[in-house]
């Protein structure tokens, strides 16, 4: 796999052609700066960029060319002159038909340092390493150009297998792939209604909800065990209201309380215990109340 790396960049485009597989030893076979005039005009320097391009691609023929991926930058200015540059490579590659492949500055330097935010002197060591330079390439552009080349050749294999996967999986009538080995998809089985449940003692069904009837007026409900119908609640029988008391029954008196054991005074003498409060005259409801029997007075004690 030959690939040509370019750094784009108006002042300095960087180039850079290596050949190899991944996995074994790669080759540098050239590296270089394509450079123009700052004071220039813009249209006259991408001109020179796109001739300085086009010399290598003549030179070297590669099968694939890797381009910087263009990312945010707070200079605007320079943004918009290295998205120019990447233009005009991209498009020198596409008018030969040769493939074109954007690799993030984060990314060249994690396939090549193995850190993606190693510095310029790290990557132009690792560069110098792998390709058994004898002194690191100058300018950084350059090495960066042949870095680009480098990560292009150990990750082009895995990308081209995940392009292949999504384009047959974009494909129209794709179908989905079938169940591994020792799976097996087992249809669902239908839904039988449930059966009737019968009740205890009586062995009466009950129906399903689903076939319940609605309730009619005047129809009664059979309980699962005694099998006796209930009449609807409309037609319930009133209680029996509790049985009262006549009028003029007497009611009973209550019982006098017996009086404890006469108690003596100190000088032996009895002490007459007061006589039982006599009970009231029962009342009748609806005649005249009886006058009360007034209480015997307590005697001197003796």
């Amino acid at each position: 796999m030959r690939v040509l790396g370019i750094d784009p960049g108006l002042t300095r485009c960087g180039v850079g052609v290596v050949e190899g597989v991944a996995g074994r030893p790669l080759t540098m076979l050239g590296v270089g700066v394509v450079r123009t005039s700052a004071d220039a005009e813009l249209g006259d320097r991408l001109v020179a960029v796109e001739r300085g391009i086009e010399a290598w691609l003549d030179e070297y023929t590669p099968g694939y060319v890797a381009v910087e991926r263009v990312f945010a930058q707070h200079n605007v200015r320079t943004v918009m002159g290295t998205a120019q540059a990447s233009a005009v490579a991209m498009l020198c590659a596409a008018r030969r038909g040769i493939p074109v492949a954007l690799h993030t500055p984060s990314e060249v330097k994690a396939a090549v340092t193995g850190s993606g935010r190693a510095e310029k002197a790290q990557v132009g060591a690792m560069v110098t390493r792998l390709l058994r330079l004898d002194a690191p390439p100058r300018p950084a552009d350059a090495a960066d150009a042949l870095a680009l080349a480098i990560c292009h050749i150990w990750r082009a294999p895995a990308q081209s297998r995940l392009q292949q996967a999504v384009a047959a999986h974009r494909a129209p009538g794709a179908s989905r792939p079938a169940a591994g080995p020792g799976i097996s998809r087992t249809p669902r089985a239908s839904t039988t209604p449930a059966t009737p449940r019968t009740t205890g003692a009586s062995g009466v069904a009950r129906t399903p909800d689903a076939s319940r009837t609605a309730g009619t007026p005047g129809m009664s409900r059979t309980p699962g065990a005694s099998g006796v119908s209930r009449a609807p609640n409309a037609s319930r029988t009133p209680a029996t209201p509790s049985t009262s008391r006549p009028a003029g029954t007497p009611s009973t008196p209550a019982t006098p309380r017996t009086t404890g054991t006469p108690r003596t005074s100190g000088s032996g003498t009895a002490v007459t215990p007061a006589t039982p409060r006599a009970s009231a005259t029962p009342r009748t409801s609806g005649a005249a109340d009886t006058p009360r029997t007034s209480r015997t007075l307590k005697g001197p004690a003796a």
